[in-house]
């Protein structure tokens, strides 16, 4: 968890701006956000990361069997 002043550290952005692009991250269930005192602290979502990695993985797998691209046996590329 970060603190919208912690992350503002690391991007060349205002205030206004964080806090816009963390609503949309937090509207798309990427973050989760928690107020303590003035402060908006930010997180990620462990449901996301988990997807998300899922997701890498499955990317990443030498797949080739099922790859969409794979011409089948027999065929040209085309339909020529």
């Amino acid at each position: 968890s970060l603190c919208a002043c912690d992350l503002l550290e690391y991007f060349d952005f205002t205030q206004p701006t964080l806090s816009h692009h963390m609503k949309v991250l937090e509207k798309a269930g990427v973050v989760c956000v928690s107020k303590k005192g003035q402060w908006h602290h930010y997180s990620l979502r462990e449901e996301f990361v988990v997807e998300f990695m899922e997701s890498i993985q499955q990317l990443l797998v030498n797949n080739e069997g099922n790859c969409v691209c794979k011409v089948k046996e027999g065929s040209k590329i085309g339909g020529k």
